[in-house]
This record gives C-alpha cells, sequence and structure tokens, in this order.
C-alpha cells in the first residue's frame, strides 16, 4: 500500500521515501530524526492500531527532536474483527489512496 501510495504522489511530481520499520524496539530514533529533517514531514502507515504503535513512537520521537507535520494511517481504536485482510484494510481506511491523502494533508501544513 505503501509503495502504490509513492508511486501515486511520484504522478503528482511529489517524492515520497518509504521505510520499512518491521519492528519498533527499539525504535531507530536516529532514522526517524534524518527522515523528518530531509523531508519535511512524516506519514506512518501500520496494520494495526494506531494507539501506541509505529506512529506513536515516531510521534514521540519527533515532538523531542525534530517538530515536523506528520499524520498516522491505520486502524483507530475500535475492538478488532476477523475477515479476509484486504477487506480489514479497506474498511479501516489503510489503503493507497487514504496514505496519498494523509501525504497532502501534512504536505500542507508543512513550514
Amino acid at each position: 500500500r505503501c509503495i502504490l501510495a509513492a508511486e501515486e504522489l511520484k504522478k503528482h511530481k511529489i517524492s515520497a521515501r518509504v521505510i520499512n520499520m518491521s519492528t519498533i524496539k527499539p525504535i531507530d530514533t536516529k532514522m526517524i530524526i534524518k527522515c523528518a529533517r530531509e523531508t519535511g514531514a512524516i506519514v506512518t502507515a501500520e496494520e494495526h492500531s494506531i494507539l501506541e504503535g509505529l506512529g506513536s513512537a515516531v510521534a514521540m520521537t519527533l515532538g523531542e527532536n525534530a517538530s515536523v507535520p506528520m499524520r498516522r494511517v491505520g486502524i483507530p481504536d475500535v475492538f478488532g474483527e476477523s475477515g479476509d485482510s484486504d477487506e480489514l484494510m479497506v474498511k479501516y481506511g489503510l489503503t493507497a489512496e487514504n496514505i496519498v491523502n494523509a501525504s497532502h494533508e501534512v504536505l500542507s501544513r508543512k513550514k
């Protein structure tokens, strides 16, 4: 989904950096800070709750080290459901389209 979003952004002449953070402990604060300073905005996308996950860890890192616009895309604070993973991702908004929209939103807040 993130790669698809990056490809869509490229069509609009927006360069996006996609980073695979397969673990959040320990969080790679140096990479997050470097990316924030180089890009000026961050969007996280995660296939689970946005609470206490990657987005929260990135937000805490940015809050202490590099103030840039940020947006989290992922599962909202709801009880989990069972089903086909692709259908659940669409239901909860974890789509390339929503990642693109989040990217446009943070870019509009970029200093």
